[in-house]
């Protein structure tokens, strides 16, 4: 539209402020139906940076507080350091924020799935959450709140770096890069920052040439470890619903992910912190929340011994992780002790097939034909034929073989052409092998 590319100059030309030419040009953009809503707020974010006015100074009821940590705020130019302490005593949920300097180092390498954690500790993590325009990711999405967590003497401390003034990322992005140089950290911690967070960071510190410390440190991105583990127990693996259900710790108040980029945009066009405050604190709250999850899976795993008293659920997380780290018989071991408890019909039967594939490949056949015979009567076709093979070629009892791949075929009829070939083939195998043996004898 070319009132929207003209306002800026006109806006001069008229003495308007900063926040005038903003809302001046949101109410151009919102009229123009043939933008995206992420269109429009890109066009604000590059009309803002063209407008060099200063905002005034934040108030000071702007800045976040808490009788339970404590808060401060560094302006600098045009944007905003935002600094919050917790006691290692801090209680998030059921956990304490100090418990995540007790966990060793072979446990967070199973977390990690990288043996590099084995010689590290949270104490050198630096943990990382971004708060950005947009949520899909890519060159045209700003972070405008870069949030950090990590361990210092006698405390946990946040520091955030809020982006205030649009052209002013590539003074704020320097400063990143200061505080990340004047910091030794050892590694990552993240939800999801391998897919989104750490390539738009990096990808702002190349926009502004700078090199990134993160790009070579070993990365703990949690969000698939909580997968592993909660998948099956959770209706969901958010960051904020896995603090609500596995640390008790209270997020209601919190806004969903999905208002954040408005909010920054509402604050832009007014000028108005209370807008971006919420913001804040969902920042704070997702970098507790994914330390305290970190504590709760350590706990599960630091165990010295699972027994049937545990959570089936559980187990089959643990279970999980355990096969990703290499530990298979023992993983199995605590799929067989879940089962043993009992869990839902889709997930037993899953649960099984698997087993009987570890079984069989392992050579210990009993376990292996106890679990085909158990599900076999369900119909399951595969049953049959590892039943009809092991039979055969273990066993050479070519009739119970035949008996096998005859109940096969009449399952496998209209409904598995594959199978129904399969049983066919095999058949007439065994046929033959009956035969020759008859003949013989």
């Amino acid at each position: 539209m070319a009132g929207e590319n003209n306002f800026d100059e006109k806006g001069k030309e008229r003495g308007k402020s900063r926040e005038e030419l903003i809302r001046h040009s949101w109410s151009s953009l919102e009229k123009n139906q043939s933008l995206s809503l992420k269109e429009k707020l890109e066009k604000l974010l590059a009309l803002a940076r063209e407008c060099k006015v200063k905002k005034s100074p934040l108030h000071p009821e702007d800045e976040l507080s808490s009788p339970e940590r404590e808060t401060g705020m560094t302006r600098i130019s045009g944007f905003r350091i935002f600094e919050n302490t917790y006691p290692l005593d801090y209680k998030y949920g059921r956990v304490s924020l100090g418990q995540g300097l007790k966990i060793e180092g072979r446990i967070l390498a199973l977390l990690a799935h990288n043996e590099a954690f084995k010689e590290l500790s949270l104490s050198s993590a630096l943990f990382l959450d971004l708060e950005t325009t947009g949520l899909s990711g890519g060159v045209g999405v700003i972070p405008f709140l870069i949030g950090f967590g990590y361990f210092g003497q006698e405390s946990l401390e946040i520091r955030q770096f809020f982006l205030g003034e649009p052209a002013e990322e590539e003074a704020m992005i320097q400063e990143v890069y200061r505080f990340l140089e004047s910091n030794p950290f050892e590694c990552i911690v993240s939800f999801n920052g391998r897919g989104f967070d750490l390539p738009i960071l990096e990808t702002r510190f190349t926009l502004h040439r700078l090199p990134f410390p993160l790009a070579d440190l070993p990365h703990l991105d949690f969000i698939f470890t909580a997968r592993q583990l909660w998948k099956h127990k959770h209706e969901s693996c958010r960051l904020s619903h896995l603090a609500e259900q596995v640390l008790k710790a209270s997020r209601w108040e919190d806004i969903p992910s999905s208002e954040v980029p408005v909010r920054y945009f509402s604050y832009l066009r007014s000028g108005q912190f209370s807008f971006v405050e919420p913001v804040l604190e969902h920042n704070v709250q997702d970098i507790l929340s994914l330390l305290g999850i970190v504590i709760a899976a350590s706990e599960l795993l630091e165990s010295s011994s699972f027994t049937e008293d545990m959570d089936s659920s559980d187990l089959i997380g643990l279970a999980r992780i355990l096969e990703a780290a290499g530990e298979a018989e023992r993983s199995f071991e605590l799929l067989e002790m879940a089962l043993r408890q009992g869990v839902p019909e889709s997930l037993a039967f899953s649960l099984k097939k698997k087993l009987a594939w570890y079984w069989k490949k392992n050579r210990q056949w009993a376990r292996a034909v106890a679990l085909w015979e158990e599900m076999a009567p369900a119909g399951k076709l595969f049953c049959y034929r590892e039943l009809a093979m092991y039979y055969e070629h273990c066993c050479h009892d070519y009739e119970r073989a035949r008996e096998l791949a005859a109940e096969g075929l009449s399952l496998a009829r209209g409904v598995s052409r594959t199978y129904e070939e399969d049983f066919l083939r095999r058949l007439q195998r065994l046929e033959a092998k009956i035969q020759k043996g008859r003949l013989i004898g």
